[in-house]
């Protein structure tokens, strides 16, 4: 029952992310649209940005981000909630998207990349190599998903594998050093 609430309640988000940017929108306009009282929306989230967080999150455990296929379909899924990816991108503040990406995809890659390598500490260059190309992927999303009406996602998905560093490619495909 409680996963069906987050689930409207997001929903109601994403149609108020339609009209207007994050930092417009209230709580109280949340609960409103979804028909809910201020406790409930706090018994599932934090905060707006929680919320945001949360969507994309959904949206991006459904797939296997280490596959071209998974990874284009996922980023296809961004361009059908354009609205609401871009006014999530154009949100600056201490809590916006962007931060919650890199961070969700430096630790998703960290976890793969540990267990294919069967350790847990990764060496100071993986992990760097890590952060250095989520930062570039999230960036070159955010750039596609605003800016590039002509490149499918596909191409821009076997781009970004293209430009992994090869130590990182090696951990994260093929479990060597």
């Amino acid at each position: 029952m409680a996963e069906i609430t987050k689930l409207w309640i997001a929903d109601k988000m994403k149609e108020l992310m339609k009209q207007k940017p994050i930092d417009k929108i209230r709580v109280t306009e949340i609960c409103r649209a979804a028909e809910i009282e201020r406790p409930t929306f706090y018994y599932h989230f934090k905060d707006k940005y929680d919320l945001v967080a949360w969507i994309f999150f959904q949206s991006a455990n459904k797939t296997d981000i280490v596959s071209v296929e998974s990874a284009a379909e996922s980023m296809k899924q961004m361009k059908r909630d354009f609205l609401f990816y871009k006014r999530a991108y154009e949100d600056s503040s201490q809590n916006a998207l962007w931060a919650y990406m890199l961070e969700y995809f430096v630790q998703r890659y960290e976890k793969i990349a540990k267990e294919k390598l069967h350790t847990e500490v990764l060496d100071t260059q993986l992990k760097f190599s890590i952060r250095h190309y989520c930062y570039g992927s999230v960036g070159m999303t955010k750039e596609w998903l605003l800016y590039d009406n002509t490149t499918s996602a596909e191409v821009v998905v076997e781009m970004m594998f293209n430009s992994m560093p090869q130590e990182l490619y090696s951990a994260l495909m093929y479990g060597q050093k």
